[in-house]
């Protein structure tokens, strides 16, 4: 079975809405947006790269959500200079919606219709030498950690509390998790690989 890999950026409390830009998620009045921008250095840029690149190896896809599929759309094809830009596009993308239709807008997409756990649980099976790996798609997370699909969090961990935003694991969960490699930027981003080690303790 394929692994199943999550890179998201979040702060110390949790929050992952809106990293990247003032205007990527402005729900339940969410004022700030961008709070990664200014961690940005060349460790970190590395690694990113690194991780796109070694999924693309593997031959596998991104898994999204509708709302992270569309705001990548909106941003990414047009952009030039960067080393995203190209990678994203040629990547096949799965999308998790109810409310989208085929075809999708950007070359290499496809829809995930019907129920979203056990879609995904056949696309681990029937690519088993290939992997996949979500970024942003919260509610997508969200609707996958009970059925534990999930073999690895990379989690870019940023030295900052916000207080409010939406949460990488909402409040109910319980899962203790392995850390297995962890790096540092210079501008104290703790880039952090988890696995699942099993329920946590004191969990029934």
């Amino acid at each position: 079975m394929g692994k199943l890999t999550v890179l998201n950026s979040v702060t110390l409390d949790g929050v992952m809405q809106a990293p990247a830009r003032p205007d990527e998620d402005r729900r339940d009045g969410f004022g700030y947006g961008g709070w990664a921008r200014p961690y940005q250095d060349a460790v970190l840029a590395e690694r990113m790269a690194q991780g796109m690149a070694s999924g693309q190896t593997r031959g596998g896809g991104l898994l999204l959500g509708r709302r992270t599929y569309e705001d990548f759309y909106r941003v990414w094809p047009s952009r030039g200079g960067n080393p995203y830009t190209e990678v994203l596009t040629s990547t096949q993308k799965y999308v998790a919606s109810s409310t989208l239709a085929e075809p999708l807008p950007w070359q290499n997409s496809t829809l995930l219709t019907g129920d979203v756990p056990q879609a995904v649980a056949r696309l681990k099976e029937q690519h088993p030498d290939k992997d996949l790996m979500i970024l942003g798609s919260g509610a997508l997370i969200h609707s996958l950690l009970p059925h534990h699909l999930i073999d690895e969090f990379v989690l870019l961990i940023y030295p900052l509390v916000l207080g409010s935003g939406r949460r990488l694991f909402p409040a109910g969960t319980s899962v203790a998790l392995r850390l297995t490699d962890a790096v540092t930027t210079t501008t104290g981003v703790l880039i952090a690989t988890y696995r699942p080690a099993g329920p946590a303790a004191g969990a029934s």
